[in-house]
């Protein structure tokens, strides 16, 4: 069967949604095309299941506090697993079927089945045996990604979780691997050793939670470390069967555990599109050529968004790439400004990311760092969350913020300020002029902010002095 439209999007994941929400403002002449489950991976095993499991896990970690603070009997509390993962999952169907339900109402406009190209303009989709040939004027591919799985772990599979089965999982067992250390692997990690379950953390580098300045880096390890087992550098760990056991080990430990969540990484859906028939160069990746600030491959009229593309792979880029190639599709071409990078991990404390990373300003003379420790900080110690340091990168010639990492308490808040600040190309003075209440987190980042204003001096900024700031 053939079909002619104006605009097919591959992937009803976040990107293929939100280019949706542009194409239609243009036009009902669309296709929607989906291989596999729908509800994005963020609401069907990432970003929101997960977070239900760690807010689950921090409640039953503050039971520690509860003696000293007067709550008697916290030694007689305890958890169920199965119960725990029954309410995560009840959390994701909700947020799940909303989204279905309004692919659903696409009626026609929706192919099940797995696209591959023919040329630019052509794809052969299948559906329930049937064979369709797909004409469009212009292509969104939004595939997404999938978490990588070494084809050696095929013999012992079993053993082996992923955030794909992970959720699905009715219980867990008492001791669990954990092989990476970035986003998932530390959020997942931290919040199943909460739960009561033995974890063994491996990292294959010697920095995690996606950091890359060494102070912060050793600040969280150091926190991390007293609640659970972590191994790092001494290169990629291997993974053996032993009975009904799986033995995790590198060249400096080895630990047998009963399953191991693998969280390495995520590779982009782009094997079966058979992208070698558009006729252009693919990297070793298997990636094509585009402009992030167009999404457009090349000069052919076929964009690519989200996660597939392995440029920003994080929803909130995701949801501005699809609408960039959803614009670009259905109107004229238009190069879009992307924002300042924001990068949030939701660990205890949390770890965020902002603007330039430390490895782009860390040789740069006209950068200083300047840092807070909030060991100090009395709202923090008031909840008992007095640890974790923000280093701030600021222009010395100017004191515009260039750049953070942090694994603060409330990280993801104090994240968003100075997101939004770079986003405004704010300088300290700026942001000393904006009211910090008290008593609250946010102090922490005005005392940084004082500690910066004096290191780089007022004369320095050329500016108005504000006197009651010494």
């Amino acid at each position: 069967m053939k079909k002619e439209v104006d605009v097919a999007i591959i992937g009803a994941g976040s990107a293929g949604l939100y280019a949706l929400s542009q194409v239609r403002k243009q036009t009902d002449n669309f296709l929607l095309i989906n291989d596999g489950p729908y509800g994005t991976t963020c609401a069907r095993v990432g970003c929101m299941p997960s977070k239900s499991l760690i807010r689950i896990a921090e409640y039953y970690h503050e039971r520690a506090y509860f003696e000293k603070s007067g709550i008697k009997n916290s030694d007689q509390l305890s958890v169920s697993i199965p119960d725990v993962l029954k309410r995560v999952r009840k959390h994701r169907d909700i947020l799940v079927a909303g989204n279905i339900k309004n692919i659903t109402r696409l009626g026609d406009k929706v192919l099940s089945g797995r696209a591959e190209f023919i040329n630019a303009n052509r794809l052969k989709v299948v559906e329930d045996e049937e064979e369709y040939e797909i004409v469009a004027k212009k292509i969104i591919i939004a595939t997404g990604s999938t978490p990588v799985f070494d084809p050696k772990w095929e013999a012992f599979k079993e053993y082996i979780l992923t955030t794909d089965e992970l959720f699905e999982q009715e219980d867990l067992p008492a001791t669990l691997g954990v092989l990476g250390l970035g986003v998932i692997g530390l959020e997942l990690g931290q919040a199943l050793s909460r739960l009561g379950i033995k974890v063994t953390a491996v990292q294959s580098r010697e920095f995690i939670g996606g950091l890359s300045d060494p102070k912060v880096n050793e600040n969280m390890i150091g926190l991390c470390e007293k609640e659970f087992n972590i191994w790092l550098g001494a290169g990629r760990a291997v993974l053996t069967k032993v009975d009904d056991k799986i033995k995790i080990s590198n060249s400096k430990n080895e630990v047998l555990v009963d399953k191991v969540l693998v969280a390495i990484g995520r590779k982009p859906n782009l094997e079966s599109l058979k992208l070698k028939n558009l006729g252009i160069d693919l990297d070793k990746r298997g990636m094509p050529n585009f402009d992030p600030q167009t999404m457009q491959i090349e000069n052919l009229p076929i964009y690519i968004a989200g996660d597939v593309n392995a440029d920003r792979p994080l929803l909130h880029e995701a949801a501005d790439e699809g609408r960039i190639a959803g614009y670009n599709v259905v109107k004229d071409q238009k190069k879009f400004k992307r924002k300042v990078p924001l990068a949030i991990v939701f660990s205890d404390p949390n770890i965020a990311l902002i603007g330039k990373d430390y490895q782009e300003i860390k040789d740069d003379e006209n950068v200083i760092t300047c840092s807070y420790d909030f060991k100090q900080q009395g709202r923090a110690f008031l909840i008992n969350k007095n640890a974790g340091l923000l280093n701030l990168y600021i222009q010395k010639s100017d004191g515009k913020l260039l750049g953070a990492q942090l694994a603060t308490p409330a990280g993801e808040h104090l994240a968003h300020h100075l997101a939004w600040a770079m986003e405004q190309e704010l300088t300290v003075y700026d942001m000393l002029q904006l009211p910090f209440y008290h008593p609250t987190l946010e102090e922490g980042l005005y005392a940084l902010l004082l500690s910066c204003s004096k290191k780089i001096g007022k004369k320095t900024m050329g500016i108005k002095e504000i006197p009651y700031l010494d």
